[in-house]
């Protein structure tokens, strides 16, 4: 199974970017699916996650209000849609997924899976 990112990309701040992360492969155990961020040098940090139906969404209070998360289970595509972009929202950003919304999604620590990665570099 992978997790695939793309849109990444240079934005100026205060404008919008979307996210996607497509899975391909045994896709039957993605039951959460959601995405973290990391800049060089820190700690990766939770940006946000959703449920298998798409109904229930968690984002991080950095995040939360600017940035939505949805899923398309036809497409097994998760998309993160950032808007109104501060300078502080430049970072690499993964998506993960994994079978339990219990898991340490605080951390990341144990996820079934993770993406490469796609940067997000957000200018003055």
């Amino acid at each position: 199974l992978q997790l695939v990112e793309s849109g990444g990309g240079l934005v100026q701040a205060g404008g919008p970017l979307i996210l996607a992360c497509a899975a391909s492969g045994p896709t039957f155990s993605l039951n959460v699916r959601g995405w973290f961020r990391q800049v060089p040098g820190k700690d990766r940090e939770f940006v946000a996650k959703i449920n298998s139906n798409g109904e229930i969404t968690v984002y991080s209070d950095s995040v939360k209000g600017r940035f939505t998360i949805s899923r398309d289970n036809a497409k097994i595509t998760v998309y993160l849609q950032m808007n109104s972009l501060k300078l502080e929202d430049t970072a690499a950003y993964y998506c993960a997924a994994d079978r339990h919304w219990d898991a340490n999604w605080d951390t990341g620590y144990g996820m079934d899976y993770w993406g490469k990665g796609t940067l997000v570099t957000v200018s003055s």
